[in-house]
């Protein structure tokens, strides 16, 4: 079995119509073998957003991508062009950074993301919008070994090949996304959430009143049970006699070592999410102006990257672009420096001729175009 029985057959490259899904997603198995070799190693998105941690880290890794634009470009001359619609506004309902934070979370949460062509370009067949297809509605058909995708149900109903109503896929470069890779670990942190949610509202161990006489009927029991809340709603201080000892049950949070297991358990997702601990506040460091630039730079290779490749490369495809052009994320906005680093390149620039005073200007937009 060959690379391309996995991921299909090449489209024809003498096909005139472009097919939306010529490129069909990947079939991954791990889900029918992991539950044998690790029971239960999946977490839902929704565990994984009632942490803090996950849904900080969510946060920066979708709202700062959704906001980088993306451009078109000839690759001949690379020379930039002025993308279509479609690029940076798939669903003309919609704003565009709400269609692509989804797509994005969907890659970082599932390693998958679909979307629904709506609309395609009578001259070319080419895609004019889609929308954001949850993948929960999204389910696979394959042929008769389990070895090819040979299209997709959405709500159950079989989606076209090509066209409106056919399926864009986006496949991520992780191994199995965040829930799948790291569901044990979120799991575990769901867990001492909800535990220190229960210390919050109990914050003393269970108590136990033992009687140390003769056995005390059920109403007696009851009434006694009912004076003792009563009494620790008005004072902390309770008298006991020789009859009844008071016994607690459990640990408290400090010799459970709640925080600290908390604190271990953020770094660890920290880890999982590629996102520097400090991006997530899971570890206290002193962070000056200039080397926060750096991890900036660093947040870009090591965590948004992969998901930048991943669509790039998605939208540069026949379906999007024309052959010789290609689609790219206008990073330099993210990477700009502070006004001094700017200020030195620039004199640079302008020394050695590669840019004018009036370019520069335009560069920081100091040249009023009304």
């Amino acid at each position: 079995m060959g690379l391309f029985d996995i991921f299909g057959k090449p489209a024809e490259t003498n096909q005139i119509t472009v097919d939306a899904a010529s490129t069909p997603a990947p079939f991954n198995n791990v889900a029918s073998t992991n539950n044998f070799l690790y029971p239960a190693s999946t977490a839902t998105r929704e565990q994984a957003l009632a942490i803090p941690t996950i849904a900080r880290a969510y946060g920066i890794v979708c709202s700062t991508l959704a906001s980088i634009p993306i451009y078109q470009y000839n690759k001949m001359t690379n020379v930039e062009i002025e993308p279509k619609r479609v690029i940076n506004q798939p669903d003309p309902r919609v704003p565009g950074a709400a269609i692509w934070s989804a797509i994005y979370g969907d890659l970082w949460f599932d390693n998958i993301a679909y979307g629904q062509v709506l609309e395609i370009y009578q001259e070319d067949g080419r895609i004019a919008a889609w929308t954001r297809i949850d993948p929960k509605r999204v389910t696979m058909q394959l042929n008769a070994n389990s070895t090819e995708i040979i299209g997709y149900q959405i709500d159950g109903k079989i989606a076209p090949q090509q066209g409106v109503g056919s399926v864009v896929v986006f496949y991520g470069l992780d191994s199995a996304g965040i829930l799948n890779r790291a569901g044990r670990t979120i799991r575990a942190a769901h867990a001492l959430e909800a535990a220190a949610e229960s210390f919050a509202k109990e914050p003393v161990p269970m108590q136990v009143l033992k009687s140390n006489g003769t056995n005390l009927p059920a109403e007696r029991i009851t009434k006694l049970l009912d004076a003792w809340r009563s009494a620790r709603l008005t004072r902390s201080t309770a008298f006991l006699n020789a009859d009844v000892e008071l016994q607690a049950l459990g640990i408290d949070p400090a010799k459970l070592q709640l925080n600290e297991a908390r604190q271990y358990v953020a770094l660890e997702l920290a880890r999982a999410c590629n996102i520097p601990a400090y991006f997530v506040s899971a570890e206290t460091t002193s962070m000056t102006y200039s080397n926060t630039q750096s991890e900036r730079r660093g947040l870009l290779d090591f965590s948004l990257r992969s998901i930048i490749t991943s669509v790039e490369q998605r939208l540069s495809m026949p379906d999007f672009c024309p052959g010789n052009q290609a689609v790219r994320y206008d990073l330099d906005d993210f990477l700009r420096g502070n006004s001094l680093e700017r200020a030195q390149v620039y004199e640079i620039l302008n020394r050695i001729g590669a840019m004018s005073v009036e370019q520069i200007q335009e560069e920081e937009d100091l040249i009023d175009n009304g």
